[in-house]
């Protein structure tokens, strides 16, 4: 039997991207209907024409291999975001339109299902998305009574006006729904091979104790642009997977014949003594917190650091009770043993004793509190207990 005819082959044209993210390699395909133009000038129908032809495009391939390699590396919010700002970045480069990449952001956003927006006036365009935790040092827009933080403002520096000069752009995205979370709970498992040997020392009991510590410099980066989050969240980020394992069994080890209370005195005096102190405003030109795996990185750091480190070194080798007690100039920490040490601090009920893990003026022992604060009024920030006491 013979056939005769014209077969039509339509051919969807798609560029392909990959690009190495923390662990893993991000591959997805950006079909032709994705590359929309964005050199009109920035208004609101300009923004929400951008909007809607990329709403008709045939950009819920890329979605899917969005939120599945969130599922599979299990990334938090702001792991996530960083993402999006590389894929955005693949699709139309920030150093080329800025306003087209952060409009690709924002939608990469929206279709994920968080509650982003835009507002645009002074020539600028703020990107911001629904927030709900007790974030302090960046500029926030309220609508309908929800609370959206601003995602870019450092992008503008000093540039970048008061909220009232931004106008929201209104367009209805029924799927962006989601409030976004700056809570760091799992650290990604970088390559092994991007991490590097840090030389770390300090004196306990007349005797030198010496680490080699492995961390990457890709920690700082994700940190770059993080706010000052609330206590809770800021002090249970965690190590990355080799940090922890080049650290935490070596400590364990050095405190394993010791009493609870003389390990405790161990791991204060490593945080206090195996860094040097500087002050945010001195080192970065500004008030900025470290998670304890940048502590960790950097050779200098300050007291909210310093907590945090102690903090998250005593919870994970012996999960102790512990509150932050915040001075007007100054943090710093108290755990709760079988019997309190010194002068004893009252929580709830509870007795604490002082371990202070920023080097002062005096040499402080457990439960010594340093002069220049005894009798200044401090509030308990944070209260932490362990599942089992609860």
């Amino acid at each position: 039997m013979t056939f005769t005819g014209v077969f039509t082959s339509i051919q969807v044209k798609a560029q392909n991207y990959a690009f190495d993210f923390y662990e893993g390699t991000f591959n997805f395909s950006a079909d032709q209907t994705l590359n929309i133009d964005f050199s009109a000038e920035l208004t609101q129908p300009s923004v929400r024409d951008f909007y809607n032809k990329l709403d008709q495009s045939n950009y819920k391939g890329m979605i899917s291999d969005l939120l599945a390699y969130k599922e599979k590396y299990k990334l938090n919010d702001w792991l996530y975001y960083q993402l999006i700002r590389k894929t955005a970045q693949q699709i139309s480069p920030k150093a080329e339109n800025y306003n087209r990449y952060t409009l690709y952001k924002w939608f990469l956003m929206t279709k994920s299902g968080y509650d982003a927006k835009v507002a645009i006036g002074n020539n600028q365009i703020i990107f911001y998305v629904r927030n709900n935790e007790d974030i302090s040092d960046i500029p926030f827009f309220m609508i309908n009574e929800k609370k959206y933080m601003c995602l870019n403002y450092h992008d503008y520096g000093k540039l970048f006006k008061r909220e009232e000069t931004y106008i929201p752009v209104k367009i209805n995205i029924p799927e962006a729904i989601i409030a976004f979370s700056y809570k760091v709970t799992k650290m990604p498992d970088f390559k092994p091979e991007d991490y590097i040997e840090k030389q770390i020392a300090f004196n306990y009991k007349h005797k030198a104790y010496h680490f080699s510590v492995r961390v990457n410099n890709e920690v700082s980066s994700i940190f770059k642009n993080y706010p000052i989050v609330d206590f809770e969240s800021y002090f249970n980020i965690p190590l990355s997977r080799e940090t922890y394992q080049s650290l935490i069994p070596i400590l364990k080890e050095n405190i394993k014949k010791m009493p609870v209370k003389k390990g405790v005195d161990y791991l204060m005096r490593f945080t206090r003594y195996a860094f040097l102190y500087e002050d945010d405003e001195k080192l970065i030109g500004k008030e900025k917190r470290f998670s304890p795996e940048q502590t960790l990185l950097n050779d200098q750091s300050d007291c909210d650091d310093r907590a945090a480190l102690f903090f998250y070194l005593v919870k994970e080798i012996y999960n102790l009770p512990m509150i932050a007690m915040l001075y007007p100039t100054h943090i710093t920490m108290a755990v709760q043993f079988d019997k309190p040490i010194g002068d004893v601090i009252v929580y709830q009920g509870k007795s604490y004793s002082v371990c202070e893990p920023t080097p002062q003026k005096q040499d402080l022992k457990i439960g010594q509190i340093s002069a220049q604060f005894k009798n200044v009024p401090y509030q308990i920030v944070y209260a932490y207990a362990p599942a089992s006491m609860k």
